[in-house]
């Protein structure tokens, strides 16, 4: 079969609703609110005053007053906090405990004819979207096969039951491998508030937008693409398993190495363990730090192979 599906356990949605949540929201991310529809999701992110990511998310429609930010669920409740700080005088309210829906992958050539065939109807285009009762879907890459699916217990109990009795079950590593492959950074619990956008090539992968006016963080983020040039920038990298003690996959936030230095060319931000048993990286490194070559752990740990993302990055 050439559609699998994935609960996505270690992912959340983050609910905010009300008359004012985009105007809410506009002021705070990077990306810009006054593109986001019912038919078009948006990537971006929430940084500190001093430009450092806390959290990244696919943000999308529900209705008018009601959005969700799917975010990695170890963030969640930090972020839901950070948020609050600012909201207080908004006609909004968060809802950071919420899990009546559930976050579902699908993947495939036939992914999309079977998400027509289960709900009537399917998105065209990298973060395009399409909801009705009790579900939302949202394609997230270019060739129209991988899919995020938001569904709500209990109202979207027979579609959920259909994807799980007609596509083949897949697990979630498989999926983030796909993520990974695609260069798709994302901030989990031991590196939120660690990295500017930059590092994580967010100024390429579509989360900022340079025109959109004042939000939280944007003086540095502003300043360092148009003055500034990123010390790092985000790489593939591959490790064996075989080459870590009791084959231990390295935390994100990790730190990376060049043989013989004492001081960190580079961080881990996501692993995950392949089919092939091989763990598949996305790092933040120096150029330097690439080249001489990256050791986790210690100038003597295991040595990293990397690659460029599948994506063009500017050299300034």
């Amino acid at each position: 079969m050439s559609c699998h599906y994935a609960a996505l356990e270690h992912e959340s949605l983050l609910h905010l609703q009300g008359p004012d949540a985009r105007t809410f929201l506009q002021g705070q991310v990077t990306c810009d609110i006054r593109r986001l529809s019912a038919s078009a999701a948006l990537a971006g992110s929430y940084c500190t005053v001093q430009g450092r990511v806390v959290c990244d998310f696919l943000l999308c429609e529900l209705s008018p007053e009601h959005l969700v930010l799917r975010m990695r669920r170890d963030i969640r409740a930090a972020s839901a906090a950070l948020f609050a700080r600012y909201i207080v005088f908004s006609r909004a309210k968060l809802e950071a405990e919420r899990d009546d829906w559930r976050v579902v992958a699908c993947w495939g050539a036939e992914a999309a004819r079977q998400l027509q065939a289960l709900f009537g109807v399917v998105p065209n285009g990298k973060y395009s979207a399409c909801n009705g009762e009790g579900f939302a879907l949202v394609q997230v890459d270019e060739a129209g096969e991988q899919f995020e699916c938001y569904l709500q217990q209990g109202v979207a109990a027979e579609p959920l039951a259909r994807i799980e009795a007609e596509l083949q079950a897949a697990t979630e590593p498989a999926w983030q491998a796909r993520q990974v492959a695609a260069g798709i950074a994302r901030i989990e619990a031991g590196t939120s508030g660690e990295f500017i956008p930059q590092m994580l090539n967010y100024d390429v992968t579509g989360h900022i937008s340079f025109n959109k006016g004042c939000y939280t963080g944007q003086e540095v983020v502003a300043r360092m693409h148009y003055r500034g040039k990123p010390k790092r920038r985000l790489y593939q990298a591959m490790i064996e398993s075989t080459s870590l003690p009791a084959a231990q996959a390295p935390q994100a936030g990790a730190a990376l190495y060049t043989g013989g230095s004492t001081q960190p060319a580079g961080n881990v931000v996501n692993c995950v363990l392949t089919g092939d048993g091989d763990l598949a990286l996305l790092v933040t490194a120096t150029t330097s730090g690439i080249d001489a070559g990256l050791h986790l752990a210690a100038a003597d740990g295991p040595l990293l192979r990397t690659a460029e993302v599948p994506y063009p990055v500017p050299e300034k």
